[in-house]
This record gives C-alpha cells, sequence and structure tokens, in this order.
C-alpha cells in the first residue's frame, strides 16, 4: 500500500479507480487457463447419468449436530442420517459436477462436458436451492452447493481450449442461476453480530467470490473481500479464531476448516489487484501455521479449547487443500512444502475439484 501511495498521484488514482482498472474483467488464478489435457472425439465408456431431481422445496434441514450443547461438536447419528438423506440430491449434483468437469479436463470427452451441461441446465430451469424459507444448516447447504458449482465453473468457462464456445445460451443461462444463487448468499449471510461469523460465513464468501468471477460481478467481488477482512481480523495474536474455539474438542478440526474459502478468496483477491495477504498482520498466514503445528502436535489447541482435540479430519489428506492456494500465496518451503508434496494431489470438490492442477499443475510429473 505504501508503494501505491508513492507511484500514485490523486488524480492517477482516482483515474485508476474508475478508469480502466475498475472496468476490468474479474479473472482466476493463472491455473484455471489450463487446457484439456487430451482432447478424444470418441466418448469410450463414458454414460451420462440422470441428472439428480432439482431441489426446489424449503430449504429446512435437520442439523448433524442436533441436540449438542452450544459448542455444536458432538455428531447426533440419526439426525446425521436424516440430513444425509434430505440433502442427497444436492450432493450428487456437487459431487457429480465436480467429477464431470475434472474428467472433461483430462480426457476431453464431449459427452462429459453434455453431462454436467444437462445437469447444471436442468437444476438452473427449475430455479433450485433459491427458496427463500431456509433454516442455518439450509442456507449452508445453498452456499455449500453454490461454491462446487462455480468452483468447477470456473476450469470450464476460463480453460484455454474454450470448452463452452460452442453453448453459449446454456452458459449464459447457467451463470444467470450461479448470480441468483450468489445474491441470495449475499443476504442470506450478510450482516451478522461478530460472535456469529465463523467458518461458514467464510465459505459463503468464497461461494459468492467464484460466482463472482464467473459472471464479472465487481459487486459480488467486493463483498467476498469485506467478509474475508472480517474474518482475517478475527484471527487472535496467537492464530486462533474464537468462534471456532467455542467447538471444544473440534476447535481444531474447525480451524482446518475454515482455511480453504480463506485462502482461495486471498488467491482470488491477489490476481484481481487486491492483496489481502498482509491483513490483520498475517492473518492467513498465522492462522496456517497454527493449524499445520496443531497438526504435529494439537497441545496449544486443548489448552486453549479446554478439551482434548479430536484428530479424525486431520488424518485426511484432503482436508488440506488450502495449502495449493495457501502456499502460492506465502511460497512454503522446508517442512510445510514437504508436507504439501506428499499429500498431493489435493482435490475438494466444494473448492470445484482439482486445487493441485491449478496450483501447482507440475506436482504429478515429479512423482
Amino acid at each position: 500500500m505504501t508503494m501505491l501511495k508513492r507511484i500514485f498521484s490523486p488524480a492517477l488514482l482516482t483515474l485508476a479507480m474508475f478508469g480502466g482498472a475498475a472496468q476490468a474483467a474479474l479473472v482466476p488464478p493463472q491455473g484455471y487457463y489450463e487446457g484439456i489435457e487430451k482432447l478424444k472425439t470418441s466418448d469410450g465408456n463414458f454414460r451420462c447419468e440422470s441428472a439428480p431431481k432439482p431441489y426446489t422445496g424449503p430449504l429446512q434441514f435437520r442439523s448433524k449436530y442436533e441436540g449438542s450443547d452450544k459448542a455444536r461438536a458432538t455428531l447426533n447419528v440419526n439426525s446425521e442420517k436424516a440430513f444425509r438423506k434430505s440433502t442427497e440430491d444436492i450432493t450428487t449434483l456437487e459431487k457429480g459436477v465436480s467429477k464431470m468437469v475434472g474428467q472433461y479436463m483430462r480426457d476431453g470427452r464431449p459427452a462429459q462436458l453434455d453431462c454436467a451441461l444437462t445437469w447444471l441446465g436442468t437444476w438452473a430451469r427449475a430455479d433450485a436451492l433459491l427458496s427463500t424459507d431456509y433454516n442455518h444448516t439450509g442456507k449452508s447447504m445453498r452456499k455449500w452447493a453454490l461454491g462446487s458449482m462455480s468452483g468447477s465453473w470456473l476450469r470450464l468457462k476460463f480453460s484455454n481450449s474454450q470448452p463452452l464456445a460452442a453453448h453459449q445460451a446454456e452458459a449464459e443461462l447457467i451463470e444467470k442461476w450461479f448470480a441468483r444463487l450468489a445474491e441470495q448468499t449475499v443476504r442470506d449471510w450478510s450482516d451478522l453480530p461478530l460472535e456469529k461469523i465463523n467458518n461458514h460465513s467464510y465459505w459463503a464468501a468464497w461461494s459468492v467470490m467464484a460466482t463472482a468471477v464467473a459472471t464479472d460481478r465487481r459487486d459480488l467481488f467486493d463483498w467476498a473481500v469485506k467478509e474475508y477482512k472480517i474474518g482475517a481480523n478475527q484471527v487472535d495474536d496467537q492464530g486462533f479464531l474464537p468462534n471456532e474455539v467455542k467447538r471444544k474438542q473440534r476447535a481444531l478440526a474447525y480451524h482446518n476448516y475454515a482455511l480453504p474459502p480463506l485462502a482461495m478468496i486471498a488467491s482470488f483477491a491477489q490476481v484481481n489487484g487486491v492483496d489481502l495477504r498482509a491483513e490483520n498482520n498475517f492473518a492467513l498466514q498465522r492462522l496456517g501455521e497454527g493449524v499445520l503445528a496443531g497438526a504435529r502436535d494439537p497441545i496449544h489447541f486443548k489448552e486453549r479449547a479446554g478439551e482434548k482435540q479430536d484428530l479424525t479430519d486431520l488424518k485426511v489428506d484432503s482436508k488440506y487443500s488450502w495449502l495449493e492456494p495457501w502456499c502460492a500465496l506465502y511460497h512454503c518451503v522446508g517442512d510445510t512444502l514437504q508436507r504439501k508434496q506428499h499429500m498431493q494431489p489435493f482435490n475438494s470438490f466444494r473448492l470445484g475439484g482439482d486445487m493441485t492442477r491449478v496450483y501447482d499443475p507440475s506436482a504429478e510429473s515429479k512423482k
């Protein structure tokens, strides 16, 4: 920021803000421009399954922590089963689109792209997931689904292979639906009191950021950046998020879960000229380092949260998908870099698929 003040006079800064810079199209990080690996003309053994039924009903779902105390950390097996059943079609859409887009970017089979577009188009035409009758779990499902779909869509939209060039009408329909979902997500998650802002708000902001770039919406981009800053400024000097510490035995797991959306937002903001790395004295870096240290030895999380930590999620490599954008932001070295390389490739459908191909495409050839 100091350098910007030195370089720009007030007049030039005004021109930059309201001239060409303000009108520049939003873009994703460079890895999203990667083309299809192997363009194949035949569809091989790929078979397009019928699209899951569009979910158009009230977004009223049971929480898997139903009946838990205010820490919301004790799993209710029966309510989780009910939750999985009632949201099955939504999750099938998320995972299915992510998988098909990933397959298409590797194999280039036309049927893979056609199927993904059919699934998304079916839900878009039905105005799915737009109900304003929702509870907390319902609005959470909306933003998770939007982040998954927009994250996958970015790989199609910006690929140098231009797979959407022959599907412009369908792409426009789908993107308009994404935009409506993002607008509702902004309404769902705006103006919350600070004690209510946690990982859910960060995931909402990621879904809006991905959609902002997919639809070139600066207003959505600005909202996501604003929410990121709120999140970053929640990180204390020791690298803890107080509202995730409240999760008691799952405090470390939820700190880890808060990192993917924050790292992705910062990565997308940076490539669009907004450098968030130093926000709140490098809060995102401090948060990541704290989680990595906690994964090695959770003693500090145990002391802060007051309970022994549940490390189940910390043993799943894909839960560290945030390392790809995070290491691109902060240039990991030493033990952190080795850990990232050991766990690659990272695939997270909630972030849109294969993060290693986006941020570290040479990783596979090194193995």
